[in-house]
């Protein structure tokens, strides 16, 4: 069978069906990850503007009495916004990598968040229902039972995930076929644009691409 790897982007579904038509399309299980990260990050920052804002606001009530003002400090030593701030690698890992003071920040961060723990145990979810070597069959299962935790949740950021699942689901299923990801592209991707970076633009495209062709090909 052929395969085509690919993120969710219309233009590359465009060119997957314009140039490779008895191809099977494959969503890239790292795009669809980030999705899920996404989404948890999304719910990190909301919060943490939030307190930023009541921050400020007390900052200027105990300004304005003339006295000093005094963040609430943490037991791991952070304040609000600093557990925010560093908890952003934190809910990118999965629990049994986190380091000692990276639990610590992440169970102080769920008990005052509970609904961040409940993105985060979604996103973790998803990362390991990926993580198993599973047929086609056992991934529909996984990925449905998943959805019903989305629905049970409540959170509008997951809600657009299965939505974008729903629009893209055959191809996100196709990944447990044959475990392909565009790895390749995305690393070779990288080198075109670190190359182009070098030549600090480019103004004659076709002998940029002669060059890529010479340099990579």
């Amino acid at each position: 069978m052929k395969e085509v790897t690919l993120d969710m982007a219309g233009s590359m579904n465009l060119i997957v069906r314009k140039c490779f038509l008895k191809a099977e399309a494959t969503t890239d299980r790292f795009h669809v990850q980030q999705l899920a990260n996404d989404a948890v990050q999304e719910l990190r920052i909301k919060y943490r503007w939030e307190i930023i804002n009541s921050e400020n606001t007390a900052y200027k009530k105990v300004k304005a009495s003339g006295q000093v003002y005094k963040p609430e400090i943490l037991i791991n030593g952070d304040t609000l916004r600093q557990l925010m701030a560093r908890s952003r690698h934190v809910l990118y890992k999965s629990r049994d990598k986190w380091t000692q003071s990276q639990t610590l920040r992440a169970k102080l961060l769920f008990e005052r968040y509970p609904d961040i723990e409940i993105a985060y145990n979604l996103s973790d979810g998803l990362r390991k229902i990926y993580n198993q070597a599973i047929d086609l069959n056992t991934a529909r299962l996984k990925l449905a039972r998943w959805f019903d935790q989305i629905e049970k949740a409540c959170l509008d950021s997951f809600n657009s995930i299965k939505r974008t699942f729903e629009v893209h689901h055959k191809q996100i299923i196709n990944y447990f076929i044959s475990r392909s990801t565009n790895a390749f592209a995305e690393s070779f991707n990288a080198k075109i644009k670190d190359f182009r970076r070098s030549l600090r633009g480019v103004v004659d495209i076709d002998f940029f691409l002669f060059r890529l062709t010479k340099i990579f090909a």
